[in-house]
């Protein structure tokens, strides 16, 4: 007698972002029946507007192990997935004199340490002479992250999209979909063209399990099922400067601005404006206020660069190949949303979300879609979400929150998000 196979789980994945694609492509590799949904081209919105930086030097236990795990993955993917590329580079944090979050840097960084990072304090002196390209005679206290590293966001994307579609994936791009009912065994979803007008003709087809990684749009394709999440995108910005630049990434923390090599010279950003941002509708060029913000700031951080006026500063100095914003998204407690947002303790899930990184998402993404496939395929199999074998993040659960909670944007990579006891 033949025995019967169980057939695979059904899971769509909505969002063709970095955890859209790794996501997808981790469900596939572990036998699930996957087709991925982006309304647009793969890295056409969040994913493809990232900066790129990559490091694991965080001092908070859970954001240490993901860090870590996600920065073993992009090395191994570097070595496996063709065009994609993680290029090794230093990070340093640098806070100035006079900034209050000084005394906090040597306790963060003996966290960092304990977590197993290879991170060390270093006088503003020696960092200098290491790394000639920058200025740091106003420097109070310095660190640098040895393990880090930088790739470019929308060929990581592109190279797992690829290596999803290898191991079966479905990938369907311009294809736009709606939340739709939940069914006796699953959940519905409403499939038409990107450019179709509402629902006319509007498919509907029905998964054993709906993971929603669209980034800023998270929110309103859930409301389509009745579901809030406090989940809020913000705006922020970043430019590439032509040039030459052999230092390290750095992150000035005194002026929340950020830099790294780039293959044209140098990127650097944040420009962050802590308030909402519409996703259909915000300013994708960076603001002429975001250009010269930044063009101080690589005054003061680089080395060989006249100290003249700042307006003239910023014409001489700071030659941009390209500028844009794009979107991050924030939550109540700067931890993201990974996990189920239906089901009960009676009944199993069958919609999962992962969103909120408050501008760390790309970095973690390796991560991240490897938690959102082992979880959901857990889930699917009845393993509860707290359970002790299941692969969820408790401190990420999406049940934490009601959903219509009201908060302040925080910048997602300011230091006193390093260095709070959780």
């Amino acid at each position: 007698m033949t025995e019967e196979v169980e057939p695979a789980p059904s899971v769509a994945v909505v969002g063709g972002g970095a955890v859209g694609v790794t996501a997808a492509g981790d469900l596939a590799a572990r036998g699930a029946d996957v087709t991925l949904y982006e309304r647009g081209e793969l890295a056409a919105e969040s994913s493809g507007r990232a900066a790129g930086v990559l490091y694991d030097a965080y001092a908070e236990d859970v954001d240490a192990a993901v860090g870590a795990r996600a920065l073993e993955r992009f090395r191994a993917f570097d070595r496996s997935l063709p065009g994609f590329s993680f290029l090794s580079c230093p990070y340093v944090i640098a806070v100035r004199e006079g900034d209050p979050d000084a005394d906090a840097v040597p306790a963060m960084v003996e966290r960092m340490r304990d977590h197993g990072r290879e991170v060390s304090l270093v006088d503003p002196d020696a960092l200098g002479e290491r790394f000639p390209a920058l200025r740091t005679a106003d420097l109070a206290v310095a660190a640098v992250a040895e393990g880090a590293g930088w790739t470019d966001p929308p060929s990581y994307v592109r190279a797992l999209g690829e290596r999803a579609a290898r191991e079966g994936v479905a990938v369907k791009t311009q294809t736009a979909v709606a939340l739709g009912s939940r069914t006796d065994t699953g959940r519905e979803l409403r499939v038409r063209d990107a450019g179709a007008d509402g629902d006319s003709g509007a498919e509907t087809r029905a998964f054993d399990a709906v993971a929603v990684a669209a980034g800023a749009h998270t929110r309103s394709l859930l409301a389509d099922a009745g579901i809030s999440v406090p989940v809020v995108p913000y705006r922020v910005q970043a430019l590439v400067a032509r040039g030459t630049y052999d230092g390290p990434m750095v992150y000035d923390a005194s002026a929340d601005a950020y830099l790294r090599p780039h293959p044209d010279g140098l990127l650097a950003g944040d420009g962050t404006e802590p308030v909402p941002a519409d996703p259909d509708d915000y300013r994708r060029e960076a603001d002429d206020w975001f250009r010269e913000d930044i063009a101080a700031v690589l005054d003061e951080r680089l080395a060989g660069t006249d100290r003249g006026d700042a307006p003239e500063r910023v014409d001489r100095h700071l030659d941009v190949s390209r500028a844009w914003a794009g979107l991050c998204t924030a939550t109540p407690d700067g931890d993201p949303l990974v996990g189920p947002v239906d089901g009960d303790g009676d009944v199993s899930p069958t919609l999962f979300v992962a969103a909120g990184w408050q501008g760390h998402g790309f970095m973690r993404a390796p991560a991240t879609g490897e938690t959102v496939a082992e979880g959901v395929l857990a889930s699917l199999a009845g393993v509860a979400f707290d359970a002790p074998d299941s692969p969820w993040i408790g401190a990420f659960d999406p049940a934490r929150f009601d959903g219509d909670e009201s908060f302040e944007i925080a910048e997602g990579m300011s230091l006193s998000t390093r260095t709070e006891e959780s």
